[in-house]
């Protein structure tokens, strides 16, 4: 920690080691999952009663701010234990995972596609005739492969179902970035994310999302510009950092973030502004005039607030260490530790929620039921359940089960010594294997 002496340093890296997982992390981000699921699946009715309807904020914040705080579990400590470059070479680590996850998830996507399209399945079986391939922006793959292949591994061309990942990518390179400036001084390193933040409104750090003109003659941009969106991310992680303090439990704070909560949904309520709805004009005004403030892409500033202040009166409802999230009865406690574990595996199961997303709206269309309740609420429950079994899946792969002695006749387990690789390291004479359990957006 900047500003710190030597033995300052050791006993903070001996707190975060021996730091408990905080059970609220988990839960809002699988919440989150849960959300983008329903964002995600095509014509969704479900995705009027998101949050993200009824304020500025949405899903994608609580994603990226959960990631900052788990990054900084996970990340945090490297750096601090064995240094920059070894936290950087982490870093870079990750990336490269997070990328291929990328290109793997992008190309299953479009080859399933491609295959059920040309197989005609779709039109002999239900007289489906909409063509998903353009649905999803993906025709240049097949139209215009010379460019399209270069800059889908580029990430020059980002088709906007995609784009979440790529943003999560360029925020991590930002991390030892952060990390250094925070050498110098924690004001530094909020300096720099600030800094950042200013040039994505002023468009001085966009990044090209397509490599080809559109018809204005200008190339499309990232939808979400890392550059901004990073503010959201270093503010989670600055919390699990200690750079922020907790702030506390004030009735002052919670009117004020109630406030704000209110101000804003009519300005984020479709209905308001919408001419076939209610089309309140001033509301509608207000909103155009506004919206550099609350745009997406930018991460513009009352997105910004809108979440802190959402974030701040679930973190108050959740309790001290999330103790309001337990001992309300068995069902509850159930339903609290499957979304955990869905939190927990949140890499996992939000690359599993995209293709979710697209067989549940085929099976949906399938029976031509955009339109009818009982689809469209089995395409949901469908979807959630395959993220949990996603998530319960996942989590048994990790603890790596082949690695346990086997269970004898009666039921016991064999009591020999644990073998190990030459290439695993044991713990020496009186220190606990203290590898971290990483569960940043994992």
């Amino acid at each position: 920690m900047p500003g710190t002496t030597h033995i300052g340093k050791e006993v903070n890296v001996q707190t975060q080691a021996k730091r408990p997982r905080d059970p609220r992390l988990d839960f809002f981000r699988g919440l989150g999952m849960f959300i983008i699921y329903v964002a995600h699946l095509p014509w969704n009715w479900g995705a009027l009663w998101i949050p993200g309807r009824f304020g500025f904020s949405d899903a994608t914040e609580i994603f990226v701010f959960c990631s900052g705080m788990a990054s900084a579990i996970a990340f945090g400590r490297i750096f601090d234990v064995h240094g920059w470059a070894m936290g950087t070479a982490r870093i870079l680590q990750r990336m490269w995972q997070v990328y291929w996850a990328h290109i793997g998830q992008f190309f299953f996507i479009a080859a399933g596609i491609m295959l059920l399209m040309n197989s005609g399945f779709l039109t002999d079986c239900c007289n489906l005739t909409e063509n998903y391939i353009t649905t999803l922006n993906l025709a240049h793959l097949f139209d215009n492969a010379e460019v399209a292949l270069p800059g889908i591994m580029t990430l020059t061309w980002v088709p906007n179902y995609f784009d979440i990942l790529p943003m999560y990518v360029v925020i991590l390179a930002l991390v030892p970035v952060i990390m250094l400036a925070s050498r110098v001084s924690v004001a530094a390193a909020f300096a720099l994310s600030i800094g950042l933040w200013l040039a994505a409104q002023f468009g001085l750090l966009d990044l090209m999302a397509e490599p080809w003109e559109n018809d204005q003659g200008v190339h499309r941009k990232w939808f979400f510009n890392p550059f901004a969106w990073q503010l959201l991310f270093f503010t989670g992680f600055a919390f699990m950092r200690g750079w922020i303090p907790a702030p506390p439990v004030s009735r002052t704070l919670i009117v004020l973030c109630i406030a704000v909560l209110l101000l804003t949904f009519p300005f984020a309520y479709y209905r308001f502004s919408a001419e076939n709805h209610w089309n309140v004009v001033w509301v509608r005004e207000m909103r155009e005039a506004i919206r550099p403030l609350w745009i997406k892409t930018e991460f513009g500033l009352f997105r910004y607030i809108h979440f802190l202040a959402l974030a701040y009166l679930s973190w108050v409802a959740a309790g001290e260490h999330g103790r309001r999230l337990v001992g309300h009865g068995a069902l509850w406690g159930r339903f609290v530790s499957v979304v955990q574990k869905v939190g927990q595996q949140s890499l996992a199961v939000f690359m599993a929620s995209l293709v979710i997303a697209q067989a549940a709206g085929l099976m949906r269309d399938m029976v031509w039921g955009r339109g009818e309740l009982i689809p469209q609420l089995l395409s949901n429950i469908f979807g959630f359940a395959a993220l949990i079994a996603v998530a319960y899946i996942v989590g048994w792969y990790k603890k790596e089960p082949w690695r346990k002695p086997p269970a004898t006749a009666s039921g016991g387990s064999h009591s020999g010594p644990r073998s190990t690789s030459p290439s695993e390291p044991q713990p020496g004479p009186g220190v606990s294997d203290a590898r971290p359990k990483e569960r940043e957006l994992t």
